[in-house]
């Protein structure tokens, strides 16, 4: 106890200690418990970098930025010499065990007006399941596919961790063998005031934050679930948020793209729908592939045009990549900064407690959080490879209550998405300009987490469902 006290006097942070005489025996045990979580070493290198630093965020030169080349989708996946490669060389790694699953679960799903983990948001339209039962009915169904057992990461949050493992418990992991899913928490960061003095939250707590989703990757190590994707002989991850039913995570298209181009990590972008679309964008910036954030890119690239009208930077990033284990592991254990995700700093109103020991909520920003992001290891990944996907099958996240991104369009776009396998098997169901269907339909990954499958599928059903409303494939 003496010897934190030490190293918190040593590292200009004493101040954490000063109501520790009024806290009972457990608000003691607590704030020890804390206060070992932090790194007062990487606390001061972030406070002199990212805190006290006169310029922040290093300036992009625009000039020298380019669009980033990616392969675009075919007509047709199906006769593509190059995507059938891709496709086999994807299948075989499937098929042969080194693919894991890895989804970013954090958050709570508070801007839905959802007061509980956002994977237990219910999203389609007919069954209403969750996401995390979407997500899970994906992975069994590619393992009964390919089997083999695919591991399922997912990383959630101090905050939602106990709800997500129960939920998880009581749905008897959606079909998933318990030991094929893996929980690991996000990890936490102090918070500092603007003279880089970390904030008390109470008497006995400082303020932690989540270290963004890009901690997720330094998260994998510290927890041992990268230790145990290797002892599996898994090779790579397939990595998307929680908040996207329509994400394709075992596609053997992208994974075999990964593998040719001997990829350390890779994406997959969708084009953007307008210009100034909400959305990170693919850039070429000094030989090296980054991402550029939409509030970053001055609008005048956003709406840049080619000779053809097209827009010249269209590719959106999505959030859904594939990476590879032992690249994760050197991120995520490194001590070198060249070899770690830099971190980035957030002005935030952080509450806090007053030198008379009384809460004080701010109306301004007062602290600074810091965090990652998991596209910052782009440009330190050998041989980044991106590929297009298509919107309406792999990207219509659920972000909002109403409006973009809400329950509704998502649920729409589902229903659009297997109308569009409905029509391809032959069978026509009424729709709007849109190819929203009149009806309500679901179809589950059991039945087909895709068009090809879906066709067969349905070819293979002895008899065929009446096409009616709440109709429900399995």
């Amino acid at each position: 106890m003496l010897q934190l006290k030490q190293k918190f006097e040593q590292a200009g942070q004493a101040h954490v200690f000063k109501f520790f005489d009024e806290l009972d025996d457990s608000q003691k045990k607590a704030l020890v418990e804390q206060l070992e979580m932090v790194d007062l070493q990487e606390l001061d290198y972030l406070n002199k970098t990212l805190v006290f630093a006169e310029n922040t965020e290093t300036g992009i030169d625009f000039e020298k930025l380019i669009p980033a080349p990616y392969a675009p989708l075919p007509e047709d996946k199906n006769t593509d010499t190059k995507w059938l490669e891709a496709k086999k060389v994807g299948e075989d790694a499937i098929k042969a065990g080194k693919l894991a699953a890895f989804v970013v679960a954090g958050g709570q799903g508070t801007r839905l007006g959802f007061n509980a983990p956002k994977g237990l948001y219910k999203v389609t339209p007919v069954k209403e399941k969750s996401l995390f039962q979407v997500f899970a009915e994906k992975i069994l169904s590619a393992s009964k596919k390919y089997g083999v057992s695919i591991p399922w990461i997912v990383m959630t949050s101090h905050i939602n961790n106990k709800a997500t493992v129960e939920f998880f418990e009581e749905n008897n992991y959606f079909g998933l063998n318990k030991n094929d899913v893996i929980f690991f928490k996000q990890g936490l960061m102090p918070a500092v005031d603007l003279n880089g003095k970390i904030i008390l939250e109470e008497k006995g707590k400082i303020a932690m934050t989540p270290d963004g989703h890009g901690g997720c990757l330094r998260g994998m190590v510290r927890s041992g679930a990268i230790a145990e994707l290797k002892k599996r002989g898994i090779e790579c991850v397939s990595y998307f948020q929680v908040d996207n039913p329509l994400v394709d995570i075992i596609d053997p298209y992208f994974v075999g793209f990964h593998l040719l181009g001997k990829s350390e990590m890779s994406s997959k972008m969708i084009a953007k729908a307008y210009p100034l679309e909400k959305v990170g964008h693919f850039c070429m910036l000094n030989d090296k592939l980054t991402v550029v954030e939409y509030s970053d890119l001055p609008n005048e690239y956003q709406e840049q045009t080619d000779e053809n009208g097209k827009l010249k930077f269209i590719a959106g990033s999505v959030a859904i990549h594939i990476v590879d284990v032992n690249f994760i592991e050197k991120l995520g254990s490194s001590q070198k900064d060249e070899d770690r995700l830099p971190f980035h700093r957030a002005n935030k109103k952080i509450p806090f407690v007053n030198d008379n020991g009384e809460c004080v909520k701010p109306e301004k920003p007062n602290g600074v959080k810091f965090e990652m992001f998991v596209f910052d290891a782009l440009p330190m990944a050998k041989n980044p490879v991106i590929i297009e996907g298509f919107r309406g099958d792999e990207f219509s996240p659920v972000k909002n209550a109403e409006g973009l991104d809400s329950p509704l369009t998502c649920k729409n776009h589902q229903k659009a998405q297997w109308r569009r396998w409905f029509a391809n098997a032959g069978v026509e169901i009424e729709a709007d300009a849109e190819g929203i269907p009149s009806i309500n339909i679901e179809v589950s990954p059991m039945f087909a987490t895709n068009q090809a499958d879906f066709t067969k599928a349905w070819n293979e059903l002895p008899s065929k469902p009446s096409i009616a409303d709440n109709l429900y494939l399995q």
